[in-house]
């Protein structure tokens, strides 16, 4: 490895070169002994290697190495292809025998950790050792995305809801996480208690009783610089929601995957465990789901292109005319029509798929509806509102935020480029004889498979690579002799 694969990369700019030298300023400022080199994977997982700063230094321009497999592997860590076969024909081109990339650590993402004094942290990239970009690394796969509407003169902006549940750690018993005698792959999940027992949505009591886990949160965010506007406690026992002001896609991506690890690991440190597992496996708790704001941007003037600048006449009041822009009707459409294909993306978990049940806040068919939070599309605005959007309430908290956006790019867009034209809302978001969302993974992977749009948006060599590993993790749960607890040891514990 050299120290000009930066150069080699395309990637070193004068705006790089003052980044990695306020990078060197800070780190000696700071203290800063270790720096995590982070990158996310395919389930939305930050994984890391941790250099000292001499190291790190080094590695702005010259990049370090990471196993390949870490980029083919399942939600349990196993590898989905058959990388040392002669030929190795299954893995994607370029993979093979777990050989070498390299990550590329950006100078300008540096954080100081707010909960590990003296530890450093920069976000990178993966290329081949030829420097040549990874198509596969999902962040790629959201900027490829992003790149079309910059040629159409528009951006995504973002904002976040997010619903996880937070437990205490009982340390009145020993931790069978910890217990070597125990371990196994992946191995059991910590034995937790409730922080509030639930069902008084935004209580107060609940509130104060969970103010510990809660300022940690807040505190660790705010450090961080993600712009968290609120924590509120949430219907289910000992669940809660993080809601983020709106920014640019893929900023608002880079928040949440930072967010749901950072959060994590400062409470852990506390004594909690946090989930994001959209189910965790305990009787009589609430499904949580990641909540999407979206919203079209011009970069001409900076004008939200969902906003309806005056009212449509010869519409009825149910047409979304009403409310959004024709633009932003397109866009809406566009995400009827693939709301089946986009949802994999969306729920990317076995887990998942058993919150789309009828009146429980939570979607069960491809509808939209004005302010309507059974609806999987909740439009909110009116004529003149420049605060107009679209809530997709289709996802799971544990969804790669990278390609949860770029489903909704490619959606909206077929929606635009076709001029599609949306139903009328929906009144009656649970009524039968609506076209149903998948209720399983293997369902979820079929349908991108049936979406010839989103198939072809994504690439035929992105979606084989997900719904081999995919379809590797639903396998195993059919073959697991104790369904339940196979969900709490592959998502409880890790996720």
């Amino acid at each position: 490895m050299t120290t000009d694969f930066v150069e080699r990369a395309g990637m070193q700019t004068p705006a790089r070169r003052a980044a990695s030298a306020q990078f060197k300023h800070v780190a000696e400022a700071n203290d800063i002994e270790l720096v995590r080199l982070s990158w996310c994977d395919l389930h939305g997982t930050l994984r890391t290697k941790t250099l000292t700063v001499a190291a790190a230094i080094k590695a702005l321009d010259a990049g370090v190495s990471m196993v390949s497999t870490l980029m083919l592997k399942d939600t349990s860590d196993r590898t989905a292809f058959k990388v040392f076969e002669p030929g190795h024909s299954q893995a994607p081109h370029g993979f093979g025998y777990a050989n070498n990339v390299i990550l590329l650590p950006d100078p300008q993402s540096f954080k100081v950790l707010p909960w590990s004094p003296g530890i450093g942290w920069l976000r990178c990239e993966p290329f081949f050792e030829d420097a040549t970009p990874i198509g596969l690394d999902t962040r790629r796969v959201l900027q490829q995305a992003l790149s079309r509407l910059t040629a159409l003169g528009l951006s995504l902006t973002c904002g976040l809801e997010v619903e996880f549940h937070i437990y205490k750690i009982d340390s009145s018993q020993p931790n069978p996480q910890l217990d070597p005698m125990q371990a196994d792959w992946p191995g059991p999940a910590p034995m937790v208690k409730l922080i509030h027992p639930g069902y008084r949505l935004l209580s107060e009591q609940w509130a104060d009783m969970s103010d510990e886990p809660l300022r940690i949160v807040q505190k660790t965010a705010q450090a961080l610089g993600l712009p968290l506007t609120s924590l509120e406690i949430e219907l289910g026992p000992s669940q809660v929601e993080a809601v983020f002001d709106a920014t640019d896609a893929l900023t608002a991506a880079d928040h949440m995957a930072l967010f749901r690890s950072a959060a994590t690991q400062a409470l852990r440190r506390a004594g909690y465990h946090a989930t994001f597992m959209c189910r965790p496996p305990f009787p009589n708790i609430m499904s949580s789901g990641w909540h999407l704001h979206q919203s079209l941007v011009r970069l001409a003037d900076g004008s939200n292109a969902f906003m309806r600048t005056e009212a449509a006449t010869g519409y009825g009041p149910l047409d979304a005319r009403q409310t959004l822009s024709d633009l932003g009707c397109q866009y809406l459409a566009g995400l009827l029509t693939h709301a089946r294909g986009m949802s994999v993306f969306c729920t990317p978990t076995t887990n998942g798929y058993g919150r789309f049940q009828p009146n429980a806040l939570a979607p069960q068919s491809a509808v939209w509806g004005r302010d309507n939070r059974g609806a999987m599309l909740r439009v909110i605005g009116a004529v003149g509102e420049s605060a107009s959007r679209i809530e997709n309430r289709i996802g799971e908290p544990a969804a790669n935020p990278y390609l949860y956006m770029a489903a909704q790019v490619h959606a909206g867009l077929h929606g635009i480029t076709q001029r599609l034209q949306a139903p009328a809302a929906t009144e009656a978001p649970y009524a039968p004889a609506q076209t149903l969302l998948p209720t399983s993974l293997p369902e979820a992977l079929q349908a991108l498979r049936d979406d010839a749009e989103m198939s072809a948006a994504f690439g035929a060599d992105f979606v084989q690579y997900l719904c081999q590993i995919k379809a590797m993790e639903s396998t195993r749960l059919d073959q697991a002799p104790d369904s339940l607890e196979w969900h709490s040891r592959e998502y409880f514990s890790r996720i």
